[in-house]
Parts: structure tokens; sequence; C-alpha cells
């Protein structure tokens, strides 16, 4: 029998709510997904922007869930199984059972923000510390109101290192999210020009990426790019927060993880870093200078915590790209192969420049080009135009062969491509696809990568569908 994530006394405890009917079932599991339930889920039925959860309590009960988190009981309900019912909304009550996991957790917390690379960094703290205990870390990128105390809810009592992702796109989201997960460790990657248009200036989007030192437990340490220009002001904060304990990560020469050198290669780098003193040589299994940056961010967080910084260096040879930043796939194509690269997932300036950077250190194969397919960056404001005009250093530096954009805001940057570059401009994502299909031939090299909104995720699907992956001999 599956050990139980939550007994029902517990649960009554964390939400003070009212148990209808009994629970027959180990609770292993906490689910806000009717669609994906499992044996013993505890189904939370929050309300969203287009779906009550109440809407599928039954069926979710049905389909095996142990019990369900609501603030409304219907005779359907009470008929499919057990139900807790909490006052006011279910997402509050999915909050206290956070708190309350995060209270009987003795393991060590880290939390992560930053405009680039939470999601990447995070999940290279979840292979590093995997390495010296149970790991519990966030799903994809669950790192908003709903998802922060989702991960909480699911956080085994016997955690040895908890790691959540926190992230904003309006000042004051990270207080209340930080207060919650309560961590050990606060890092912050780098402060670019992401969600822009919602802020006045990148101060003000240091200040909200800030407030995650609002929550570090007394003692707690903050992790801080040396690199960025944000520097002090990010120290600043963590200092006007009661933070003693301030180290720096960075190429800069005064960083506290300084990066020495960085062999960077096609799929990895090879990494030697100064940790507080202790050489580290090391393998990262993702390329890129950004990506061999942040991990000196993970080995800081491994030295603070006290898991072994030796198997935490060692297994990061094992990192692998998240779903839609940077996952490379080798594909067929009639007459060879070309390699796509997947930065699907979401897009700002500096993200995009690093991707390109990517790109450019990729080598095609005979007759293949480099090829940037690229969608609009949102919420960037005023300075929209300037910003995606601003892509065509980085995207000369990668020495890109061809380019595919799409969406209003891209065509600033599409006017300023020399003509022989130009593949083909389109309103949408969309629009691209028979052009860009058409288009590729052995050898090419193709890059995807724009903002979640202006949906590229599909225009790689479709790659994928027309040319399926090379199977490797093993």
């Amino acid at each position: 029998m599956a050990e139980a994530l939550w007994t029902i006394q517990e649960l009554l405890a964390a939400t003070g709510g009212r148990l209808h009917g009994t629970v027959k079932k180990p609770l292993t599991a906490v689910s806000i997904d009717s669609r994906s339930i499992a044996e013993g889920d505890v189904f939370v039925a929050i309300r969203g922007e287009r779906h009550d959860g109440h809407d599928f309590v039954a069926p979710a009960l049905a389909a095996g869930a142990g019990l369900a988190v609501v603030s409304r009981v219907t005779p359907e309900m009470l008929a499919a199984g057990p139900v807790l019912e909490v006052s006011g909304d279910p997402l509050r009550g999915l909050e206290n059972m956070g708190r309350a996991a995060r209270a009987r957790c003795q393991g060590q917390i880290v939390a992560v923000t930053g405009s680039v690379g939470k999601t990447s960094t995070k999940e290279m703290l979840r292979t590093a510390l995997t390495a010296s205990g149970a790991t519990h870390a966030s799903a994809a990128s669950f790192n908003n109101h709903w998802g922060v105390p989702l991960t909480l809810a699911r956080m085994p009592r016997e955690t040895a290192f908890g790691v959540f992702e926190i992230g904003m796109n309006h000042a004051g989201e990270i207080t209340p999210l930080v207060a919650m997960v309560q961590p050990h460790v606060a890092i912050v990657t780098t402060i670019a020009a992401s969600h822009l248009g919602n802020f006045p200036s990148l101060d003000a989007i240091a200040d909200a990426k800030a407030e995650i030192f609002t929550g570090l437990v007394p003692g707690g340490h903050a992790v801080i790019s040396r690199d960025t220009p944000y520097f002090d002001r990010l120290a600043a904060a963590a200092r006007h927060c009661g933070v003693d304990a301030i180290v720096s990560f960075g190429k800069h020469p005064e960083s506290d993880v300084r990066l020495q050198q960085a062999a960077l290669h096609e799929t990895c780098c090879c990494i030697t870093a100064s940790v507080m003193g202790e050489t580290i040589i090391y393998k990262l299994g993702l390329p890129g200078e950004h990506m061999a940056l942040n991990s000196l961010a993970v080995l800081a967080a491994a030295k603070l915590t006290g898991a072994d910084l030796a198997r935490a260096a060692l297994a990061l040879a094992a990192a692998r790209p998240a779903k839609g930043r940077g996952v490379r796939e080798t594909l067929a194509i009639a007459g060879g192969e070309l390699l796509l690269i997947d930065e699907s997932y979401n897009a700002n300036p500096a993200s995009v420049a690093a991707a390109l950077a990517l790109l450019g250190s990729a080598r095609p194969g005979k007759r293949g080009r480099r090829i940037a397919v690229l969608g609009d960056m949102l919420e960037l404001g005023a300075r929209s135009s300037e910003l995606h005009a601003g892509l065509l250093a980085p995207l000369n530096d990668a020495r890109v062969d061809l380019v595919f954009a799409s969406g209003p805001h891209m065509a600033s940057l599409w006017s300023g491509i020399e003509p022989e570059k130009r593949g083909a401009y389109a309103e949408n994502s969309e629009g691209l696809r028979e052009a860009l299909l058409g288009s590729l031939r052995p050898g090419d090299v193709i890059m995807i990568k724009g903002s979640l909104g202006s949906r590229m995720g599909p225009l790689a699907e479709a790659v994928r569908s027309a040319h399926p992956p090379v199977v490797k001999d093993t």
C-alpha cells in the first residue's frame, strides 16, 4: 500500500475544514487537475480563469481521488465520495496545506527567482541535491499563486531538500509566496527586461525580485549574481530584510563562487569554479555560458544547505534541459538529418540572446544552415519595438543564415534583417508553418523561440511531426 502523504487528521488541522463522508484510501498526492487524477489523490477544486474545479469533483472522485477539497458541497459530490469543506476559497485551503507541509518539514529549503533561468536552475538544483538526499522540487514552472502552494502541499514529510521556483509579473506577488516557502537559501539568477510592460523600469523589476529575501528564515542566505548591474541593489535589499549572509556568484573577480574557466561545447560545459575558496572541476550536461553561470548558484546552494558539494558537482553531468528550454532533437529528413533546438516555452531579450548564442555554437551538417524561428517577446511595454530590433546584433553574432519571424512586435527585427537571410514573416506562428517546413533540408539546425503567448510550441511540434526522431543505436 502506498505511503500516505497526508492523513485526514493533518488535513483537518491544516485547513480547519469539515469532513463529509469517510476517507477510505491512503492520501498519496495532491492535484488540481481532474484530467490526471491518480488513485489516492487529494483533489483541490480551485477556481481557474476558465473553469471551476467544483464542476469536476464527482468525476475526480470517480476516477480514484481519495478526497476532494471544496468550498461548497452538492449531493452529487457526497454521492461520489468524501469531501473536505473549507471556508472561503479552496485555494486558501491549498495554501494552508502548503504552510502545514512546510511546518512539518525538517529539511533545507531553496527558493529561486530571476528574470531568466529560474526553471533551469531549479532543475539543476533538483539534480544536484538528489545526490545527497530525498529532494522535492516543483514540477514544470509551478511558480505562481497556485503553483507554489501546490508544490508545498505535495512535499513529503521526509524531504531532505526542497526546491521552489517563484515567479512574478507584478510587484508584490513574490512576498506572499516566499512567506509560505520560508527558504534557507534564496537565489536571484539575474535581472533582465522580462514583464517590462508591467514595470516602470528595470530597477522596479529588481525590487520586485528582491521580495524573495523577505521570506528567508533567520540566518538564511541570499545568493545573488555578481555579474548583474543590480547586484548592489539586490544585496542592499537583502540586508534591509535582515539578511547578513550574502553569497555572490559569477565571472566577476569578487564573486564568492567564481567561474574560473568554462569550455563551452555544443551539448555541455566543462567548468572549473572556485566555490567559496574550494576549487571544483565538473561537467554540466547543459550547453551555454548562461547555464554554466547558473550552475554556480546551484553549487553555492548545495554548500550552504549542507549537501555534499563533490556529489552535487558530479551529478550536474546528468542535467538535461526542461521541455521547451533548449531540448535538442535529431530528426530524420530525406537525404539525412536535421537538428531541432526547442526553446519555445518563453522569451525575453536576455533569453533570446542566450538561445541565439547556442544556435551559433551548433555545427550544421554539410550544406546545412543555422535557422532562427522567432516569435514575439510579450509584456515588454513601450520599449518593445526597441528591444525586438536589438536582437539583430546577437542574431548576426550567431552567424544565423536564415530567419523566420512572426508577430507584430517581431516586425521591428524583421525590417533590419538582410534580404538574403529572410526566410518568411507572418502575423502569427501558424502562418510560418508551410514556409518553414518547405524550406528545411539535411544538415540544418533550427532554433525556435518566443513567448508562450506567441505559440511557437505548435511550430516545434509541426517540425517534429514532419520529421520523426532519429533512433540512435546503443
